[in-house]
């Protein structure tokens, strides 16, 4: 055991040992990728590796005259994701959250309480399954059918995340708005909110600015149930 101990103590997590998610392997993260002729990668280096992934990345590229640079990336790897807008078509409601955000805390958030929709990682699950059971998490509610509505990458510059948008039906009054769900052993507590579409509308870029957010309303608005 006290071998096994300190061979770990000499390697680096996440690369030659494994880090404290069991993963090891992380610097050979895009070494294999061949899809774009104009970019080889040549070095991975793992940054950090404590829950989520930051690695720095060295690769060539080819730019439109021919010529060739190289250039340095660093990259955030915290999963893919998934989210979600339940709406009432009759009532003219949708379900969102709100819950205290750090990062927009110490990044000028008054106090950072944001208003989001239902959304989570998609670990080892789907996006389906995931979202599925956020919403049960999140919002204390079991979800019908859902819809897949798009992909998107939302900050490309340096997180890889992906997340998957959903919309699903549900019915007014079998939420209680004022409600408070969340896993507490990762210290949630989030509120649920059932806002009118147009006072959510209205409310975008003053106390709804969460950019997952944004775009389902916006999608509900001009091609989903309140077209």
């Amino acid at each position: 055991m006290e071998a096994a101990m300190a061979s770990s103590s000499t390697g680096t997590p996440g690369v030659d040992v494994p880090d404290r998610r069991g993963r090891t392997g992380l610097d050979r993260a895009g070494l294999g990728l061949n899809g774009n002729p104009r970019v080889v990668v040549r070095e991975v280096k793992v940054l950090t590796s404590h829950w989520f992934v930051t690695r720095a990345t060295t690769f060539d590229f080819q730019h439109a005259d021919g010529s060739w640079s190289t250039e340095e990336r660093e990259t955030y790897d915290r999963g893919d994701g998934a989210c979600i807008l339940p709406y009432d078509p009759v009532s003219r409601t949708v379900l969102l959250t709100r819950q205290f955000r750090y990062p927009a805390y110490v990044n000028g958030h008054p106090d950072g309480m944001l208003i989001e929709a239902a959304a989570g990682l998609l670990d080892a699950d789907d996006p389906e399954s995931a979202i599925r059971r956020e919403v049960e998490e999140e919002l204390g509610y079991s979800l019908g059918a859902v819809d897949h509505l798009h992909d998107v990458y939302m900050s490309p510059g340096s997180v890889t995340e992906r997340l998957h948008f959903f919309a699903a039906p549900y019915e007014r009054g079998t939420v209680s708005a004022g409600s408070r769900h969340g896993v507490a052993e990762e210290g949630e507590d989030i509120e649920v909110l059932e806002l009118g579409i147009n006072d959510a509308l209205d409310r975008i870029g003053v106390d709804i600015i969460d950019a997952k957010t944004i775009i389902l309303l916006q999608w509900a608005a001009l091609r989903g149930p309140f077209a």
